[in-house]
């Protein structure tokens, strides 16, 4: 029962964290644990003295998707980050001006196995689009895993890892904070 509540716990304080800049959708899934989706869209543009006139403009997305699972193993990891990837590769609109993209899935778990972890860590999807003239997209991944008190990321999303880290540790630990804030 505890370790629900800090699961809950844990989703509520990044929802709260991501509402600030991004649109945020909780979701329900019959097939996945989906439980959240952000997304974040910026659109930047430099002119010469009048609007007429512009120099450029770029846009720049985020897709967060976070799932909240008990014993996340290695099928239920691909089968999520499929999802992910696929839903998020719909919402990417390449074109003239588009910078980047990212998709995010972040796993709140109670254990993660040493499979699953494994293929965290080595998963790599980016791609560029006509040679990154319209942009390019890359694939970020962090799982929190509650039993063993550590937060995993890929290469990419290790951005995505240090923001967690940052979001639940204020010299103290995650974990020690939550058990005080949930008992």
């Amino acid at each position: 029962m505890l370790l629900l509540s800090k699961k809950n716990h844990i989703l509520d304080k990044i929802l709260k964290s991501y509402e600030v800049y991004y649109d945020v959708e909780k979701c329900e899934n019959k097939y996945l644990p989906l439980v959240a989706k952000c997304e974040f869209h910026v659109h930047n543009e430099k002119y010469i003295l009048s609007q007429k006139t512009q120099l450029w403009s770029t846009d720049a997305n985020e897709y967060v998707y976070i799932f909240k699972i008990d014993n996340l193993n290695e099928e239920l990891f691909i089968k999520c980050k499929d999802y992910a990837y696929e839903e998020g590769m719909k919402l990417i609109n390449p074109k003239s001006g588009h910078m980047y993209s990212y998709i995010t899935t972040i796993f709140i778990c109670d254990f993660c196995d040493n499979a699953a972890e494994k293929l965290i860590k080595k998963t790599k999807i980016s791609k560029n689009f006509k040679f990154s003239l319209h942009g390019w997209m890359d694939f970020h991944i962090a799982c929190i895993d509650i039993n063993k008190n550590k937060i995993y990321s890929n290469t990419s999303g290790r951005v995505t890892a240090r923001f967690l880290k940052d979001l639940f540790s204020k010299k103290t630990s995650l974990f020690k904070k939550l058990n005080k804030e949930c008992v």
